[in-house]
């Protein structure tokens, strides 16, 4: 190894006669192993995953036997341990058709039964599951059981005919799928079985939306042909007050005047319960107060019933409207009030006089309406959203059908008139959103991106520039009533479960807040301006389906649900 030598400096100032110095060791190099490194066995190790070797191998390392641990998996040896987590035993094969594991698949989720798939090679039970229910069925499948061809049309021979939709009285009638079935003439039958026949005969109708699932059998009213038959009941102690004035006068007496402007007063959160009604007796469905000076509250629910409650005074039930068959599913009133729309799941549209409970029109496609809204720039008009994906307009005056909007490729949910009732813009099962020019049947807008989510219930801004949407996400969210239609992406309202039920929303009459039910029970309010949740506050035990503000108070709100109650809030 060599060292260093320092000869000092070369300065001037230095002696010259100093001896030299010798400064500390410096490692140049590290130790290096002089072996060949091709005689160790691991440098001749070369990964599984390796594309090619880097290093000659030689004969020697090539031949090498496998180094580590013997596998105890693959030996021969009897004596080593067995693989673990595997079933044993006897695994038999057995060939079977798609067709035949979904008929026995169906059959076993049925009847509680299916075929052993290992009878053929000699098993005990021929069944599998509960034998009881294979032996009392005779060992048949779904498919088995089914009725031929000619049960099914003797079936129907026996049925009624469903009718024209066109008529709605007397013969030829309108039955659609309540048409019944007479397995035999009723004068064949004795008195006493006529009864019991009479007593035991119950229709029972698929639920079609989670309101009528939860509320089990629909209530059918008079008339189970499909047509109720239209009556109203006064529950007021008088009709005419002693100037000959009814309810629909506006009162006066009050501490707050019901007739200045809607929205003109600031509106606030309310914090407590000041009222309920009660008298429905299947869940609501429907909530709406009088056009601008809310003075009525008109209620729709699954009874088939229409009530009307005075707000103010005694706060009392007024009429009832009975004339649906089926379970109400939306309810609107004419701009001035005098009037208003119902529409049902027995598929029928009725005009009703809000004053003396008249039936004055019906109008029907054929098909179930699930929201109607009067338009109200023409109030002899209205638009009905309906379950065959269209959007239909009668005129009140003929009860003719105007025009059709045939675009949507869902069930329609909800109808919004927007640009001074020019337009109107409408949501489906689709999940998607189109705009239209009221009279012209081809959408001017059409939005269905990936993202979105069914919109079932929808709110007008009261300033006119913004639609807030329900959405199936479990959010509230805004589109732009003008021109272009676009989604506001910055407004957003969560904290809230609607999933599964079609929950009210509504803003307050100054569009500072906005108000939405929810399926746990819940009351919601976001701050309009900040998409942040005000507050909220328990409302019900079960879900709260319909919510409205009232349009002059300061901080009063009805809600409605499965409870079967009407709460009025301040």
């Amino acid at each position: 190894m060599s060292t260093l030598v320092d000869y000092g400096s070369s300065s001037d100032d230095d002696s010259p006669n100093a001896p030299p110095t010798l400064s500390r060791l410096i490692t140049a190099a590290p130790d290096v192993s002089l072996e060949d490194p091709m005689t160790h066995r691991h440098t001749a190790l070369v990964k599984p995953t390796a594309s090619s070797i880097t290093t000659n191998l030689t004969y020697t390392q090539l031949t090498a036997p496998v180094a580590g641990p013997t596998n105890p998996f693959t030996s021969d040896d009897p004596n080593t341990r067995k693989r673990k987590n595997v079933p044993t035993g006897y695994a038999e094969q057995a060939a079977i058709s798609d067709s035949t594991f979904r008929a026995q698949h169906r059959t076993f989720n049925s009847l509680g039964y299916a075929a052993n798939p290992g009878r053929e090679n000699g098993a005990a039970n021929m069944f599998v599951g509960n034998l009881d229910a294979a032996m009392r069925h005779g060992g048949k499948d779904v498919v088995m059981m089914r009725a031929s061809k000619q049960e099914r049309e003797a079936l129907k021979r026996k049925r009624q005919k469903k009718g024209d939709a066109s008529v709605l009285d007397g013969e030829n009638a309108y039955l659609g799928p309540w048409a019944k079935y007479d397995d035999q003439p009723m004068a064949t039958r004795s008195d006493e079985e006529a009864e019991e026949y009479e007593e035991e005969e119950e229709y029972t109708a698929p639920a079609s939306n989670p309101i009528v699932e939860k509320t089990g059998k629909e209530y059918l009213g008079v008339n189970t042909g499909g047509v109720g038959k239209e009556e109203t009941t006064f529950h007021g102690e008088e009709m005419y007050d002693y100037q000959g004035r009814t309810y629909m006068h506006v009162p006066q007496d009050l501490d707050i005047d019901l007739k200045k402007e809607v929205g003109s007063t600031k509106n606030y959160i309310p914090k407590k319960l000041v009222h309920t009604w009660k008298g429905h007796t299947k869940p609501i469905t429907a909530l709406r107060f009088f056009p601008e000076h809310g003075h009525l509250l008109l209620s729709a629910a699954a009874d088939c019933k229409v009530k009307i409650w005075d707000v103010y005074h005694q706060r009392s039930l007024l009429r009832t409207f009975s004339g649906h068959s089926k379970a109400i599913t939306d309810i609107t009133f004419a701009p001035d009030g005098k009037t208003f729309l119902s529409a049902s799941f027995d598929r029928y549209m009725k005009l009703w006089d809000t004053e003396t409970g008249t039936c004055l029109h019906r109008f029907t496609t054929g098909k179930t309406p699930h929201v109607v809204k009067i338009n109200p720039s023409q109030p002899h008009e209205f638009l009905a959203g309906m379950s065959d994906k269209k959007i239909v307009q009668f005129d009140m005056r003929t009860e003719k059908l105007v025009q059709e909007y045939d675009h949507h490729l869902g069930p329609v949910n909800t109808i919004t008139f927007v640009d001074e009732n020019r337009r109107f813009i409408t949501t489906s099962d689709d999940k998607s959103l189109r705009a239209w020019e009221y009279g012209i049947p081809v959408p001017i807008k059409f939005i269905a991106e990936p993202y979105m989510y069914s919109m079932v219930r929808g709110a007008l801004h009261p300033s006119g520039k913004y639609v807030a949407y329900q959405s199936g996400d479990n959010q509230v969210v805004v589109y732009a009533a003008t021109d272009k239609f676009r989604q506001n992406r910055k407004k957003v309202f969560r904290g809230h479960n609607n999933a599964g039920y079609a929950i009210d929303v509504d803003i307050s009459p100054d569009g500072q807040f906005l108000m939405s039910g929810d399926s746990g029970g819940w009351l919601c309010f976001w701050d309009w301006k900040t998409c942040k949740l005000w507050g909220k506050f328990q409302a019900s035990d079960g879900p709260v389906v319909a919510t409205q503000w009232h349009p002059q108070e300061t901080s009063k709100v009805a809600t409605g649900g499965l409870d079967c109650v009407i709460k009025y809030w301040d």
